[in-house]
Parts: structure tokens; sequence; C-alpha cells
């Protein structure tokens, strides 16, 4: 950690030499298009070379004003292009401000105007941002016959997901947000993956963001900013060998008029899934000897998984809009889960089965409230928004259980009643203010507030007999959690090529949790965190850019992990919650470069209390207890490539990814084995054959990985589909075939307490998929001028 420490307070040093060689150029140009008018026009601002007229930057604008950034020339050739007007060229040249305001240009019109043009390319998947992050688009890719949020993401480069959990390649865990404000990812569950534009993967995420997870995945969702009305209806239809067929309908709609705007979607999805754990657990030692075969297989039967959502927005003028939002998701499960043990001692030789009958009902409803104003013609803004979220879960499993120890059987039915509340709100407040120097100050305060409430009954009828309560497997729970919060963040520039950000949240946590098990318990406490975050950025010319930065998070329990209520498994199997819980802290450096189309990076992360689970022996000889543990430490090296470009016919993505981790641990007698580097390859491909089809190819591997303590077996995937439109655009139709030799299964094993594990976990992602799309309406450009201010949230009801 020293030595990484040092190489980083180095290369910080480096780039306040290479400042000093920096030339004065200039950095920007800002400036309104108006017609003879006075009204504002749409068109592009093209920043050209006046040796050679190559293109150095380009912006597009719809209401008049437009800022080129990132020049770094002396001279500029200015070219504004329009359907609405002639090219217009102005020569700017350097006049000791590196940042220029032209002002008001005004431009006539051509005698004669198009109504309506479409344009129509091969837009670029994926842009390398000067701070690290990485923006995925999803339209015209792979990513776009997802039939979920969750299933989109799985799709996107250096995101990993395991037992349903985000994590980003070489950083670990990450928070979803959606258009700039963070969700749960009981909310994710409701957004719809038709109504997603670009994700944005933030690797390095500023003050500004919650201090929880160690990197973000920001959704962004798609916007209509012209008048009318305009929507699509999708079916879906899936089968896998493994899993079974499923199918699913959606629709968006969105209207707008004049100051008002509504949308909304709906998405039902009905059929069946399918999902295989076979674990072994052996204890060698001849005195304690012990071989567990343990099979489940969950035969989920979606009876109604839906999600939706409602949304208003009115403009109040061109610079402030109020938005109220509903959203919501029903899962209604059915099915079974079926689970075979076979248990050999050095006394007895037993066989367990059990089918539990499942009956289950999720229901989640949030409603959102946002209000965006921005302040001035340089984009400084104001945000104020409140969310309300309920999630409730209801449970009524029945569980057939047979056991045969040697020559004996016997049998006996459970009940297992599960009733769940959990209440999240927060309200937060944002501002934003920026200079004429492109300065930004950027302040804000967030309070959120958590509640959840659980009660577990356990009733068991031995051999046919009366059903009985069970105390030991029954609980009570109740959490609750405040956090009020806040944040400073400042980027500037030192000169025109060395930028720099600070910043500092502050957090202050205190809960409360509340258990009926055993003889009870209640465990409250309080902590305050401050997170500190720094970022440098040396521009060495428009195509070649590097880059510092160090973070501090926190990733704190679940609330469902917190909670010690038992999850039956099997007769000798539960998973429970551990409510002795700590947060984990992280420190984390990186150094990256951008070059052209290549972005390269090394990084290091210190973890203190890291979370994890493992398999722990449980009250009886036999039993074992699946529970998240904190361990001692974790320190992770990463290093990454990656690499685009873009065709009039090809668009590729390609990253190789190369990390070492090693996991302490000093409480759970874990047996320590040596770390090895792990590979992660990934890469994406759309071809466009002369516009008739697109063919598209997407892979990734995840190499071996050994991390002190466990050990994972390399994954991968291969899906290929192909995509066709009809009767100009309105009508798509694509053809999936995903994780063509079903290699996605997570697989491994560890060593804890004398107990030797082996699991393999197998999931339903081999599948043939057909989806069909249609997109109807019609827009017209309104009269009214809508200033967006580069926040998503600002522009739609979310």
């Amino acid at each position: 950690m020293k030595t990484f420490i040092s190489l980083f307070i180095c290369s910080i040093l480096l780039f306040f030499c290479t400042a000093q060689t920096f030339a004065q150029n200039i950095q920007s140009i800002s400036a309104k298009v108006l017609d003879v008018k006075q009204e504002a026009l749409m068109g592009n601002a093209f920043a050209l070379s006046v040796t050679d007229s190559s293109r150095i930057q380009a912006v597009s604008f719809t209401n008049g004003s437009f800022t080129l950034s990132g020049l770094h020339h002396s001279e500029i050739l200015l070219k504004l292009s329009s359907l609405l007007f002639p090219d217009t060229l102005i020569k700017v040249k350097y006049n000791g401000q590196a940042d220029i305001n032209l002002g008001i240009l005004t431009i006539r019109e051509n005698k004669y105007q198009l109504a309506e043009v479409q344009i129509r390319s091969q837009q670029p998947q994926i842009k390398y941002t000067s701070n690290g992050n990485i923006e995925v688009n999803v339209a015209n890719t792979i990513l776009a016959s997802s039939n979920s949020a969750t299933e989109l993401l799985s799709r996107a480069p250096n995101v990993i997901v395991t037992d349903g959990r985000f994590s980003v390649f070489g950083k670990g865990d990450a928070i979803i947000y959606l258009n700039g404000k963070q969700i749960t990812y009981e909310q994710l569950a409701g957004v719809s993956s038709a109504q997603i534009a670009k994700v944005e993967i933030i690797s390095n995420p500023s003050s500004k963001y919650d201090a929880e997870g160690k990197a973000v995945i920001n959704i962004i969702t798609k916007v209509n900013s012209s008048e009318g009305i305009i929507g699509s209806i999708s079916q879906y239809l899936t089968s896998s060998k493994f899993g079974g067929k499923n199918e699913q309908s959606m629709m968006d709609l969105n209207y707008m008029k004049g100051k008002f705007s509504l949308a909304g979607n709906y998405n039902l999805q009905l059929g069946r899934t399918r999902e295989r754990l076979y674990t072994t657990r052996t204890r060698p030692a001849e005195t304690d000897y012990l071989r567990s075969e343990l099979t489940t297989n969950w035969m989920r039967k979606m009876n109604n998984f839906s999600n939706y959502g409602f949304g208003a927005q009115y403009m109040f003028n061109s610079n402030s809009n109020l938005s109220l939002a509903y959203s919501g998701n029903l899962e209604n499960l059915g099915g079974s889960q079926e689970s075979q043990n076979a248990i050999t001692t050095k006394k007895d030789n037993s066989f367990y089965t059990s089918n539990i009958a499942k009956d289950d009902l999720r229901y989640n409803n949030s409603l959102i409230l946002n209000y965006n104003r921005t302040i001035d013609s340089l984009g400084s803004s104001f945000f104020a928004g409140s969310q309300y979220s309920r999630y409730n879960t209801d449970i009524h499993d029945f569980i057939n259980e047979n056991s045969k120890i040697n020559a004996s059987e016997a049998y006996r039915f459970l009940k297992n009643n599960v009733g769940s509340k959990l209440s999240i709100s927060s309200t937060q407040a944002d501002y934003a203010k920026v200079f004429p120097s492109r300065a930004k100050l950027e302040m804000g305060a967030k309070f959120s507030y958590v509640q959840t409430n659980s009660a577990t009954e356990f009733f068991i009828a031995e051999n046919g007999g009366d059903f009985k309560r069970n105390n030991v497997l029954s609980n009570d729970f109740k959490y609750t959690e405040k956090i009020p919060a806040a944040y400073l963040n400042y980027n500037g520039s030192f000169n025109e090529k060395l930028s720099y950000g600070l910043g500092l949240r502050s957090e202050w946590t205190s809960y409360e949790l509340n258990t009926s098990v055993g003889t009870g318990q209640l465990l409250s406490d309080y902590y305050f965190n401050l997170f500190p975050n720094l970022f440098l950025g040396a521009a060495l010319s428009p195509e070649f850019k590097l880059r510092a930065s160090y973070v501090s998070k926190i990733t704190r329990p679940r609330y469902q992990a917190l909670n010690p209520f038992v999850i039956y498994q099997d007769p000798f199997t539960t998973i429970e919650g551990n409510p002795n819980l700590v947060p984990e802290k992280v420190h984390s450096f990186e150094l990256g470069a951008i070059y052209k189309s290549f972005d390269f990076k090394v990084g290091y992360n210190y973890t203190i209390d890291p979370l994890s689970s493992a398999a722990l022996r449980g009250s009886s000889p036999n039993s074992y207890v699946l529970k998240p543990i904190n361990l001692d430490k974790d320190h992770t090296w990463y290093a990454a490539l990656s690499a685009s470009f873009n065709t009039s016919w090809w668009n590729s993505v390609n990253t190789v990814n190369l990390t070492y981790s090693r996991s302490i641990d000093n409480k759970f007698d874990f047996v320590q084995m040596e770390p090895k580097p792990q590979v992660y390859l990934y890469s994406s491909n759309t071809f466009n054959i002369r516009n008739w089809f697109k063919i598209q190819l997407m892979a990734w591997y995840l190499g071996d990985r050994y991390y002190g303590l466990y050990y994972n077996v390399h994954r991968s995937t291969v899906t290929a589909g192909l995509e066709k439109d009809f009767f100009n655009h309105s009508l798509k139709t694509s053809f999936t075939v995903n994780d063509i030799f079903h290699r996605t299964n997570a697989a491994g094993n560890y060593s804890v307490g004398q107990t030797d594990i082996y699991f393999n976990r197998t999931y339903s992602t081999n599948y043939f998929r057909l989806m069909v799309t249609y997109r109807f309406g019609r827009l017209k450009n309104s009269a009214f001028r809508n200033k967006q201010t580069g926040q998503a949230e600002s522009s739609r009801a979310n």
C-alpha cells in the first residue's frame, strides 16, 4: 500500500510540473445563435483547425446556446451549420482569455426549409470521459434486446452480476442511480428496459454521490423534447432449455403539449425460470467426519411480474420545472423449491428431501417529487427533491419434508409465514454555481430515513400430527436508520490544460435494531464519517489526457442482511441475517490515461471490514447456516485497457482487465490460499449490413479468482443477435441467442471452521428470444423553448 501511495503522490507532482510547460490557448467558446426575429435557432457548432480544417470538437444545440470546450488551440475556425440557415464561418483568436463568449450571433435563415429531416447513423456504443467514466449507449446494440434493467446492466462492459448484486470490475459493489438520483434494487425492478437510453459507469464518484458503494451505475432514460404523442409496444418471447419459457409485454407512452408533459409505462412478465445450486460440505477429520451433498432446485413460476410507472412534468418557463412520478412493481411468485441432501457421518447414512410450494407476493411503490431550476446562462442550477418508497413482502410457503436415517423413515410438514414491510424516505437539495471561468461549485444536503419490520412464523407438524409453532425458527425484527448528509465539491483548473476537483462529504448514521431471536436483542449505535475525494486531470493534447483520483467510500449492510430471520432451504441448511455486521470502508486510488479511442488505468483499493458470506456450522452437528460476515481486510490491485472504434458498418467495444486481490480474516478460521491474478475480457460488436439488418455479437470471460480465502471458477458467455427494421423504422424485430454455451454458472470453493465447501450455482441464462417492437405517434416542434441544463432529471418526469 505504501508503495502505491508513493507512486500516486509522485504522479500528482508530475501533473503540477507538466502544467508549467503549457502554452496559453483558447479553452472554450460559447455563444447564442438567433435569427433576425431574435428567436433561438437549432443546429451544430464545429471547432475546426485553422491550418487544415480538421475537426477539433463539435456540439449540437436546440435552444440557440452552445459551448465548445476542451479546444487547446490559439486560433479556432468556428463553423455553424443547420438546415435553417447557411453555413457560417468565424475565425476566433486567443485574446488573453481562455474562455471566450461571443455573445449573440444573428444569422439569416434559409429561404427554403425542410419540414422534417431524419438522420440515422451508427452511433458509437461507448464513450470514455476524461475523468475515467464510461458512457454506454443502448440503442441499436445487443443491450437493447434485454427484457429488464438487470439483464441490460449485466451486458454492459466492466459490470459483473453475482447473486443479483452489481459490481464494477476492479472497484467492487456499485449503487444504482436513475437520472442522477439514487434508487434501490427493488426500485430497479420497476425500471423498464425499453426506456433506457444510456448507462454511465462511474468508477470514481465525487462527493455529490452517496458515500454508499464503491462505484456508481447511473441509468439515463429517454427524453422526448418535442410536442405530440409518441409510444411503443414490445413483445418478448423467451425459451430456455434449462429454465423454461416466459413471455413479456411492454408498453410506454409519452405526451407533450406546450409546458405540460406526461409519461407512462407498463410491463408484464409471465412464465417460468429456474436456478440450481449444488453444494458439498466435507469435514475430513476422522473424529468429526461429515460428507453432505446438497442439490436445490428453484422452479419459479411468474404468475404475475409487473412493473409500471406514470409521471407528469410542468415547465413554469424555460428555466424551471416541477415533476411528479409514481412507479411500482408487483411480483406474484409460485412454483416450487426442491432439495435433496445426502449426509454421511461416522455413525449414520441419511437422505433428506423437501419440497416447498411457493406462495410469495411482493409489491413495491414509490412516489418522487422534483423541482429543477436553471439560475443563469452559464448553467448554474438548483434542485430539490423528495421520494418515498414502500416495500411489502408476504410469504406463505408450505414445506413437505421427508427423511431416511439408515433404515428409519419419517416425514413432517412445515408452514413458513413471513410478513415484511420496508419504508424508505429521502429529501435532498443541490445547488451548483458555474463561474465564467467554467469552474463549478456544488453543494447539497440530504436526509434519509429507513424503517423495516418483519415477522417470521414457523409451524411444524411431525409425522402427520398437529401444527405447532417453532419458537427457535420464528422471530420478530425491527430496524430503523437515519442518515443526514452534506457535501461540497469544487471543480476548476490551474490553466487551460490542468484541471482539478476537490470534494468532501459528511454522513452521520444512527440506527436501532430490535430482534426477538434467542432471548432478544436491542442494538443501537451511531457513527460519523468524512469522505474526501480528489481528482487531477491533464490534457496534454485533445487526444491525450491523464488523470489521477482518490475517493473514500462506505458500504453498509443490506437491511435484510441484518435481519436474523430464518429462510428455510432444507432440514440442515438455513439462510440467516447477522445483526452484528458493520459497514465496510474503502480507500481507492487510481491513475489513468486516454489516448484517442484507448483508455488505460491502474488502481489500488484498501478495504476495512469487507462484507462477505460463508456457510458456518449451526447449532446441531449436521446443520449449517449461510450467513453474511465481516472479514478483516482486503487489498486489491487492478489494471484495465479499453478500446473502441466506430465505422459506418462496424461498432466495437473491447476491454482487457487484470486484478489481484488478497482477503485477510482473523475471526472465522478460514484456510488461506495463495492469491493469483484474475483476468476479465469483454467484447461487444455491432455490424450494419448495408442498412438491411444488424448482426450483434457480445462475449465476456471472467477468469479463475484466487483471493486469499475463496476460489471462484472461471465463467463466460457468448451472445449473438440479429436485428431488422421495417416500415421506415416503425417496426423493429430482433432474435437473440443468449449464453450459447451456458457457462455463466458461479462455482468455487473455500474452507472455514474445519469444513471444506464447494458450490456450483446455475442460472437460466441460456435462451432464445424473439422481440418485436412497434413505435407509433407523431411529433412536431414546439414554439415553447425548453432550455436543457445537462441533467436528465431536469427535462422529464423520472
